[in-house]
């Protein structure tokens, strides 16, 4: 007899547990819980999007400062949207350190002109 309950009670255990797992992926197969899961993962990859695109752009920032560093450019604060430039003496020595070739054109000095008909 108690054999009898304890397999009777095992099977409507069973019989139970098993109709509410049923039950509940049923309910996740329905139309408004299918449209709320996509739109949940729309959102969480929106997220991860909007996380990359931070990530490039300190990236992109950071790279261009070791850059601005390496080339000798600053920022100056009198140009608008931080707009860098070559400082003033630099850029006179690399023009002063122009080799002095015939085809060379040299804007500040009178004393060597360029004409472009003289290899013809």
């Amino acid at each position: 007899m108690f054999r009898r309950a304890f397999w009777f009670t095992a099977g409507a255990a069973a019989g139970v547990w098993a109709t509410t797992k049923v039950n509940r992926q049923l309910k996740k197969l329905t139309p408004e819980s299918l449209a709320a899961q996509a739109a949940d993962k729309a959102v969480e990859a929106g997220h991860r999007l909007k996380d990359f695109a931070l990530d490039v752009k300190a990236g992109m920032t950071q790279r261009e400062d070791e850059l601005n560093d390496a080339l000798g450019l600053h920022q100056d604060p009198e140009r608008p949207d931080n707009v860098t430039a070559l400082p003033g003496p630099r850029r006179l020595r690399a023009i002063e350190n122009i080799e002095n070739t015939k085809n060379t054109y040299r804007p500040n000095q009178s004393a060597v002109t360029y004409d472009r008909n003289e290899d013809h």
